[in-house]
């Protein structure tokens, strides 16, 4: 992920504040509300396109033998990216045995697939499938929050309706649902 100079600014007055934490003005309360926002939306992109990689490799996997080149290359791919290897992939790469990349990735992916096995077994849970999901940034300390120098306006009053006056009315009122008109029957040709 790459953080343009104007977010790097704003990442570098968060860290300053969380170090160092005094009231912010509500500029920088609003610039780290929108970094949160792109941050989660890189998140959730990530995700989509991870996704997508994976329904790639899998159907490649399904094409195989004629989409050799193309599915060793996505397989390549997603290892270096993280993916634990499934079952799947494991019999796929052993019926492609005649291939050397094919039997190189086979090695790697069998000895992935049991560290992986064996860190399910000794009670470690392995997440590399799916990114864990960052909860949102709801409020920041110091903040509007800590700001006590303004007043706060209470609402305005609700004017109660004396007697004999009538209530304005509500929108159902006013402008009542549509009913549907029916439709006169269709005659047939001929």
């Amino acid at each position: 992920m790459a953080f343009s100079a104007d977010e790097l600014r704003v990442l570098r007055r968060a860290l300053a504040f969380a170090l160092h934490p005094a009231p912010l003005p509500d500029e920088d309360v609003q610039d780290c509300l929108r970094l949160a926002g792109g941050v989660d939306d890189a998140v959730a992109e990530a995700g989509r396109l991870r996704a997508f990689l994976l329904a790639d490799l899998a159907r490649y996997r399904d094409a195989l033998p004629g989409s050799l080149g193309g599915y060793l290359e996505l397989l390549q791919d997603a290892l270096a990216a993280g993916y634990d290897p499934r079952p799947e992939d494991l019999a796929a790469l052993r019926s492609l045995r005649g291939s050397p990349l094919a039997v190189a990735l086979l090695e790697r992916c069998r000895t992935l697939a049991e560290r992986s096995v064996r860190a399910r077994l000794a009670g470690r849970t392995v997440a590399r499938t799916a990114p864990a999901p960052r909860s949102r940034l709801l409020a920041l300390p110091g903040g509007r929050a800590a700001e006590p120098d303004k007043p706060k306006t209470p609402p305005a009053p609700v004017r109660p309706v004396p007697p004999g006056e009538r209530p304005a009315p509500k929108p159902s009122e006013v402008f009542p649902p549509r009913r549907p008109v029916p439709r006169p029957p269709e005659r047939a040709a001929g």
